[in-house]
């Protein structure tokens, strides 16, 4: 069992055959996928009782956000963050890639550009060019065994057609969770140059560390007025299936300017989305705080065993569930395949912007993991 007796982390599920993505890439090949980022736990109890309860009425029409569905988001901002929004601030969504893009074509015109941080999750580089912005991508930088932003070459990235700055908070895929200083520098920026920020926290809730997640927004009314923060339980409470998102957006002319981008473009949320974020904003929380402490021992294991490996260098998790792994003394062209050879599946770092690299998914039973870290291991010369 795992460390919380309440809640069980150690099984191993089988998700072959179950439509998994992440799973069913490797469908008769024996790989173990530490790719894409869903975690290969049971939602908790709380989410699935609820599910079921709404199964069991049967009917699956329109819905919309009720009450105490608000409510539970509203509580758990202010417990979590203590950052108090109000209702009309919030923009629901059928997913956080579509908000992503909803946001790029919000924000400015066609040929505008949009700034933003590599190694980073790829839509924030797809989503601009899909939306007939330009992408400007400026390079996270290592000191000390810590990525943090070159805020000098941020500056200098900017132009009068940059209009939206994509902040990712805590950062897919190098597990950084921004510190106070460090989102005020970035709102200090976006100030000066007249910027939006748009800010993907759906990581928010995979701290692992001795710190607590900032929303940029949650730092002053003026900083919230330029923001808009994108917002799942899917990654944390393991429903990503079920497309729920939400922004919010404390600016009335920010969220008009969102919802005329939306057009009629994006779906509703599906009522089972609902219905699961409600229970795991409401009733998620002891088995969070299990899944955390669950976390924090894999995240142990990859770190010192990934940094006892020949060619491999790592740098600490702070947040989520994504190890992020220097691969550039392996001396090969695609890390990724290497590994896929070797009874892996990563994810290749060029997909992030940087070639070379490799991101680990250690969502999983420790014993999976550990089965994968010894084949990693073993694939490595020396």
């Amino acid at each position: 069992m795992s460390t919380n007796s309440t809640f069980d982390f150690d099984t191993v599920i089988d998700r072959s055959n179950t439509g998994s993505e992440k799973w069913d890439k490797y469908l008769g090949r024996d790989i173990i996928p530490l790719w894409v980022a869903d975690m290969d736990f049971r939602s908790p109890p709380a989410v699935i009782e609820a599910l079921h309860k709404r199964v069991e009425h049967g009917v699956f029409g329109y819905s919309y956000p009720d009450n105490s569905l608000v409510e539970a988001v509203r509580g758990a901002l202010k417990r979590d963050y203590d950052w108090e929004i109000e209702e009309e601030w919030i923009v629901w969504l059928p997913g956080l890639v579509c908000g992503l893009n909803v946001l790029c074509r919000a924000i400015g015109e066609p040929g505008d550009e949009v700034v933003t941080l590599i190694p980073v999750y790829p839509p924030f580089m797809s989503a601009p060019v899909l939306t007939g912005r330009t992408a400007i991508k400026v390079p996270l930088v290592l000191e000390e065994g810590r990525w943090v932003t070159d805020f000098e070459a941020l500056e200098q990235a900017i132009t009068p057609a940059t209009k939206l700055l994509l902040l990712c908070n805590p950062h897919n895929p190098v597990g950084r969770a921004w510190t106070r200083e460090e989102l005020l520098r970035f709102a200090d920026v976006a100030q000066r140059h007249g910027l939006v920020i748009g800010s993907d926290d759906i990581h928010s809730e995979l701290i692992l560390d001795d710190v607590r997640h900032l929303p940029i927004a949650s730092l002053s009314p003026e900083i919230a007025e330029r923001t808009i923060t994108l917002l799942a339980p899917s990654k944390t409470y393991n429903v990503p299936g079920l497309g729920c998102s939400f922004a919010v957006i404390s600016n009335p002319q920010l969220r008009r300017q969102f919802r005329q981008a939306m057009g009629r473009l994006v779906p509703h949320v599906n009522t089972l989305g609902y219905t699961a974020a409600e229970a795991a904003y409401r009733d998620g929380a002891g088995w969070r705080a299990a899944l955390l402490d669950y976390l924090r021992g894999n995240r142990d294991l990859v770190e010192a065993e990934v940094a006892a490996m020949p060619a491999l260098k790592i740098t600490h998790v702070e947040a989520t569930y994504l190890a992020w792994i220097d691969a550039r003394e392996l001396g090969v062209e695609n890390p990724g395949r290497f590994f896929e050879e070797a009874g892996v599946g990563l994810s290749d770092g060029a997909d992030f912007g940087a070639p070379g690299f490799v991101r680990l998914n250690f969502g999983c039973s420790r014993k999976l993991l550990s089965k994968a870290l010894a084949r990693m291991r073993q694939a490595l010369p020396g």
